[in-house]
């Protein structure tokens, strides 16, 4: 008997231990948080004070990482090879190459990077030229630190932002060539498309679409494609403009 009971205990005992560890796994796994790695942005300015600002600047905030920094748009073209950023923040008047021409080249090699421009140049031309070229956004350099950090993660997330004193220029613009009518757009998108594109030109993202017409996010994420292979563009920002521009 008590052989039996010195087994009895010993297997207890051995439970327990199993047990504890168990316990102490799982709350170890439970308490684990994945962090999602910090957006990688890369700098393009020509001006060595403006690229040094935006890196300390930038470097605050906790998902952010300053990768790199160019000083005109061909070594903006090298470093994006390089470095595969999730954004640039682009200036546009620069030696060698200006911002329009990185911009463009940089869209048709790496579509999947997303480029903020950042200048001083609110002119028409440089407006128009940069987001004919493939820019997500356009802010001018007197924007405050807050609304380019949010622009920096609304743009990643596949958000537009246009600073309010080109948008008006960018609205007319548009307004002024609605000369072709919406059946262009109804003959080549599905009801639900079409639906999902009047979402996207009022700069609403996927996961909010998902929401208002009772899709999942992946759903949109399909249709935003079909979209955008369907009018034969690179992004949303010019999927918007169409739709702006078809009357939509």
């Amino acid at each position: 008997m008590v052989f039996a009971g010195h087994i009895e205990t010993s297997n207890q005992l051995e439970n327990t231990v199993v047990s504890i560890r168990l316990s102490k796994s799982i709350r170890g796994y439970s308490t684990t948080k994945v962090n999602k790695p910090p957006m990688k942005i890369l700098l393009c300015d020509d001006q060595a004070v403006i690229r040094d600002g935006l890196e300390m600047l930038l470097n605050l905030e906790k998902d952010f990482q300053v990768i790199g920094a160019a000083q005109d748009g061909a070594e903006a073209v090298e470093l994006a090879a390089q470095k595969q950023p999730d954004l640039i923040l682009m200036d546009l008047k620069m030696p060698i190459m200006n911002g329009i021409e990185a911009t463009r080249e940089i869209r048709a090699k790496f579509p999947n990077i997303k480029i903020l421009v950042l200048t001083t140049y609110d002119d028409d031309e440089w407006v128009f030229d940069a987001i004919r070229a493939g820019a997500s956004g356009y802010l001018l350099k007197d924007t405050p630190r807050q609304k380019i950090v949010e622009a920096i993660r609304g743009t990643v997330e596949g958000k537009s932002f246009v600073d309010p004193a080109v948008a008006g220029k960018l609205l007319n613009q548009v307004a002024s060539k609605q000369t072709q009518p919406t059946s262009i757009l109804t003959d080549k998108l599905t009801e639900r498309e079409l639906d999902v594109l009047r979402l996207i030109a009022k700069g609403i993202n996927n996961s909010e679409i998902a929401n208002q017409l009772h899709l999942s996010e992946g759903t949109v994420r399909n249709h935003v494609s079909a979209i955008l292979e369907k009018l034969n563009v690179s992004d949303r920002t010019h999927a918007a403009v169409i739709a702006i521009q078809h009357g939509l």
